[in-house]
């Protein structure tokens, strides 16, 4: 479906009603709701009706209450919707619980700085000597060594892959993970650590550990070039992050990759505590500086800075405060939105692009499922 560019000036700002049908066990049900756009939003909210699976029945121009002239309704042409792209080559499952890969750790650092609150380490395996591959946006599943309270082995905890499908190396020989120990008081008051992340952060190199995987497609970075990247994570959540940052920014990584020239956009919100819990500070303030005119990064340090009503400053206020930027990149069809880290996160953005979106006469909760069914909304929460 397009409106045709005769049919409006540039910068006309007048409304337009869409009505939209919806399929409901094989009957098409006319929806209840109407949706009031711009003219400047018409074409993305059009694509996003369609990729949602509803049928447009009808586009007329709202009347304004300075009763300006009726214009005659806006031509729609229905196309079929694209399908979500194919993921089927992506590796899944290549090693079992049952038979795990055993990996040799390389490496094991903190990666924070003095001040920090809490413990997290990036780790590197070695996967040489199996065939153990993955791509940028997938997790891997770690079974720790020992039993549990009933005597049975620990099962295993997944973890979203921090690096490139060649490794920080880049020989494709290895992955690395981004972890934070858990920690916490139970009801007793007695203080808790989680079994798989103190085991990872305690580990030493040389050491052998099970793998699994790699698994998960939810995540995957668009093959597109020129797709905009929108990147949302808290702590460890930065972990895929990172990955895509690498495939597109690093020299490495790009003599790697001939086939792949980034040339959008890609934006980070990065959610911490404090400014020594910053993750990979170094590796980002290095591509901001180097390409400035394709990264952008935007810090929410929730115990330094404070927001608009005078709280802790979170991810979904910096969400809130840039809210009509992201929706005005999430209205070009080549927009892709990342969300990594705590669930509670979550909330707060829906809440921030609900009220963005508004401003342009749509309604967030059916535009949000539009994304996502368009493979363009991708959340990876805990």
């Amino acid at each position: 479906m397009r409106v045709p560019p005769a049919s409006c000036t540039p910068g006309d700002s007048r409304m337009f009603t869409i009505e939209v049908s919806h399929a409901s066990g094989g009957i098409v049900r006319r929806s209840l709701k109407q949706m009031l756009v711009t003219y400047s939003s018409l074409s993305a909210t059009l694509q996003l009706i369609r990729n949602s699976g509803a049928r447009v029945l009808r586009i007329t121009p709202h009347q304004q209450a300075n009763n300006s002239p009726s214009t005659p309704s806006v031509a729609v042409t229905e196309t079929p919707s694209p399908k979500a792209k194919d993921h089927g080559q992506v590796p899944v499952n290549l090693y079992k619980p049952k038979d795990p890969f055993l990996g040799t750790v390389l490496d094991n650092y903190s990666l924070l700085a003095d001040g920090a609150i809490g413990r997290v380490n990036h780790i590197t395996f070695d996967l040489s000597g199996g065939n153990l591959h993955y791509v940028e946006g997938q997790s891997i599943g770690i079974i720790p060594d020992g039993e549990d309270a009933n005597g049975k082995p620990h099962k295993l905890r997944l973890y979203s892959i921090a690096s490139t499908r060649h490794g920080d190396n880049l020989e494709g020989s290895t992955v690395s993970l981004c972890v934070r120990q858990l920690e916490y008081k139970n009801e007793g008051g007695e203080q808790i650590y989680g079994v798989c992340s103190s085991f990872l952060c305690d580990i030493e190199p040389g050491a052998k550990v099970k793998i699994t995987g790699p698994v998960g497609k939810e995540m995957l970075l668009p093959p597109d070039e020129d797709a905009n990247v929108i990147m949302l994570a808290t702590g460890t959540g930065i972990a895929p992050m990172r990955a895509y940052l690498r495939r597109m920014f690093e020299p490495g990584e790009q003599g790697k990759n001939p086939e792949y020239k980034f040339k959008g956009k890609a934006w980070l919100f990065m959610g911490v505590p404090k400014t020594p819990n910053l993750l990979y500070e170094d590796d980002f303030s290095r591509y901001l500086s180097d390409y400035p005119e394709n990264f952008r990064y935007t810090k929410a340090i929730s115990r330094e800075q404070e927001n608009p009503s005078g709280g802790r400053m979170y991810i979904q206020d910096r969400v809130t405060e840039h809210a009509d930027e992201i929706f005005a990149l999430i209205e070009d069809p080549k927009t892709h939105v990342y969300m990594c880290g705590l669930r509670g996160m979550e909330p707060g953005i829906d809440e921030a692009m609900t009220a963005a979106a508004a401003k342009s006469g749509q309604d967030w909760s059916t535009l949000r499922p539009a994304l996502k069914k368009a493979d363009r909304w991708h959340v990876e929460t805990y």
